[in-house]
């Protein structure tokens, strides 16, 4: 066996050694941060767009805890690899789950429903990846770079670099900054202003009739959320500034025409209600289809550019399954479940597939047919999503074109077989819901076992682990869903969903017919615009003009302090490994503004529930004393994420406590 570079390979922990590894505290570890990190990615994911992986800091609060407990590095791989399940079952569900709400299929979000295709879309991914292990993570040699860098990180923590302290310090300030930003918390400050500028008049002449034309443009300022500025500056300078391209294509280019082209718009303005509320109507009802056209195209291109690899890596895992081994390999460090019995659990999850379709479907056939659908294409997008993830990671895994290919294929079956309206929807969003769940989970767990084949971890225990996270977690990431639909509706500004968007649109186009066509096909031929020009990333750009601008634009900040960041770091006189200490440091107050504000805001809204029924648990709002919120106190924010990222981040890159392995 050798590594990527040819070398013979050795695992950081040798087979032939026995330690702890599947305790009974790393998994209840393992799965109380499955749990906080997916509520924490629920919230973030639907308010921006993208889900951040929780990977490098699971692996940091894994080191941290089991350390004062004198856990083995088996048991802190184990428990991050439990807790990286909530992120990736999260990032599925709240692609396709809220969508039964904003298509209109179900009135509300729903507990058992939501949970079936949490846990049967986790449990078969769990179950499609352990055919393809060997596969993928010991015999094709693939480059797995994120795999590569938390097994780095983990190795690291063993001679005690961490940095757990300063990840805590990013949760608290963005907590507390939440906690007196929210409308539900104490409300000293207003996240963002508008000011809506006034282009004019101006006169045009039509065939025989001259028409005055009114317009103008609504500047929103970026909003002061630590969290979104954190998401900007792990994903890079690069990619948040194509997402603000696409913000202000939507908002500072169509919007503005369409106001101007529209004169008649002002006359449908409620009394007492202005220019600004119009260009949000605009944006929101005219700007999203055509941005929702445009996210189809760029899901496919998507993987039409990866069309090379897929075929390569489906044909090679499928090839190769059958003399793949099973449970009897000699080493522990290659021992799986038994293959058998995963075969017959897969033909158990699709018996409750079934079921769970019929529920949705009302239709036999109808199930029958997207149980079948979803069993063939859901172990496909896995070999597909499992690939990916060793060739370029799971940040840039397409788990939402891979569901838009399956929702687009059912859609197609359930109209062929007469299966039309609310029902056929909510069957359609079933399918892409647990396919999403799935390819989401199939990708994480390939990195988790390829970080565990690096370590010595043992497969068939980790598998358990993912198994048990994945069950647990779906148990549990519903409340936090529903919490947050009722306090901050989805599909409003404030929780867009834009992966949802686009999955309601789709499967009310296709099935129920209902779909504003004309905007759709011309966001279609705008995406089909930035392909040509070969623009960077037109997907990123479809997702910024569907997002509200004041959420890019933080993105964007955050972007911009990255820039800083890597301009300052190349003034400096540092080696490798202080070079990576200063970025790892940079992603770890970054990754805990997300999980700090992201908590708090779910907290937030569970208390706003719970007072219905335990009135009182609201009281510090009173602490407010009638103060009204303030945009100015909202600045403050800016220069303390600056500094904390773009300099405290280089002064400390000499000191030790940091994890110095790369981390993508």
């Amino acid at each position: 066996m050798t590594d990527p570079a040819g070398r013979p390979f050795k695992p950081f922990v040798p087979p032939e050694q026995s330690m702890a590894e599947l305790t009974a505290r790393a998994l209840i570890l393992g799965v109380v941060m499955a749990v906080v990190l997916g509520a924490a990615n629920a919230y973030v994911g639907m308010k921006a767009g993208l889900t951040v992986a929780a990977t490098f800091p699971a692996a940091v609060v894994a080191m941290a805890v089991l350390r004062g407990l004198k856990g083995t590095v088996l048991e802190e791989n184990l428990a991050r690899t439990t807790a990286s399940v909530g992120e990736a079952l999260v990032a599925g569900a709240i692609f396709t789950i809220p969508a039964f709400v904003i298509s209109g299929a179900w009135d509300d979000l729903r507990y058992f429903e939501s949970t079936a295709i949490m846990l049967i879309g986790g449990v078969l991914g769990v179950l499609f990846i352990i055919f393809l292990r060997r596969t993928l993570v010991v015999e094709a040699n693939l480059p797995f770079p994120e795999s590569v860098a938390a097994a780095e990180v983990v190795k690291a923590g063993q001679g005690g670099q961490t940095g757990a302290s300063y990840l805590f310090a990013g949760m608290g300030l963005a907590a507390f900054w939440e906690l007196i930003k929210n409308s539900n918390g104490m409300r000293f400050i207003q996240e963002s202003a508008e000011r809506f500028v006034s282009f004019g008049r101006s006169t045009v002449q039509i065939f025989d009739q001259r028409i005055e034309y009114t317009g103008g443009m609504l500047l929103p300022t970026p909003a002061a959320s630590p969290m979104l500025m954190g998401v900007g500056f792990i994903v890079g300078t690069r990619i948040a500034a194509v997402l603000f391209c696409g913000a202000v294509l939507g908002w500072l280019l169509l919007v503005p025409l369409a106001l101007f082209l529209n004169p008649g718009l002002t006359q449908v303005l409620p009394e007492g209600r202005g220019m600004g509320d119009l260009a949000v109507q605009v944006w929101r009802n005219q700007v999203r289809p055509l941005a929702v056209g445009a996210m189809i195209v760029a899901a496919f291109y998507t993987l039409y550019t990866l069309r090379s690899s897929l075929v390569a890596g489906v044909s090679k895992a499928f090839r190769k399954l059958g003399s793949g081994g099973g449970g009897g390999a000699p080493e522990r460090t290659e021992i799986d479940l038994d293959l058998r019995k995963v075969a017959l659990a897969v033909g158990g999850m699709a018996v409750l597939t079934a079921l769970l379709y019929y529920e949705f479907s009302q239709s036999f056939p109808g199930a029958a047919v997207l149980t079948v659908v979803m069993v063939i294409l859901g172990l496909l997008f896995a070999a597909v999503a499992g690939y990916l993830v060793g060739l370029i990671g799971s940040s840039n895994n397409p788990i939402s074109g891979l569901t838009l290919s399956a929702l687009i294929i059912a859609a197609v079956l359930m109209v062929a077989l007469g299966v039309t309206g609310p029902r056929g929807v909510a069957g359609v969003l079933g399918v892409a819901g647990v396919v999403c769940c799935a390819a989401g989970i199939a990708g994480d767990m390939m990195q988790d076992l390829k970080v565990g084949h690096i370590l010595g971890g043992t497969p068939w225990r980790m598998q358990i682990a993912e198994i048990v996270g994945v069950i647990a977690a779906a148990f549990v990431l519903a409340f936090p869903l529903m919490a947050l639909h009722r306090v901050y509706t989805i599909g409003s500004a404030e929780l867009p969903a834009p992966q949802a968007g686009l999955m309601a649109l789709m499967a009310n186009g296709i099935v129920a017919g209902e779909m504003a066509w004309p905007l759709v096909i011309a966001g279609m031929f705008l995406a089909l615009g930035l392909i040509l020009i070969r623009a960077p990333a037109p997907m990123l750009v479809a997702v910024g003009m569907y997002l509200p601008f004041q959420s890019t634009a933080a993105i964007f900040v955050g972007g911009l302090i990255r820039w800083v960041f890597d301009f300052r770091l190349k003034r400096r006189a540092a080696n490798e490994e202080e070079r990576q200490r200063a970025e790892n440091l940079g992603v770890l107050l970054s990754s805990g503004f997300i999980a700090g504000e992201s908590l708090m805001a779910v907290l937030l809204a569970l208390l706003v529930i719970g007072n219905d029924f335990i009135p009182g648990l609201l009281a510090f709002q009173r602490l407010n004393f009638g103060f009204e919120p303030s945009f100015y106190l909202g600045l403050l924010i800016y220069p303390v994420v600056i500094y904390l990222l773009g300099w405290l981040t280089i002064s400390r890159m000499k000191t030790p406590g940091i994890p110095a392995a790369k981390v993508e």
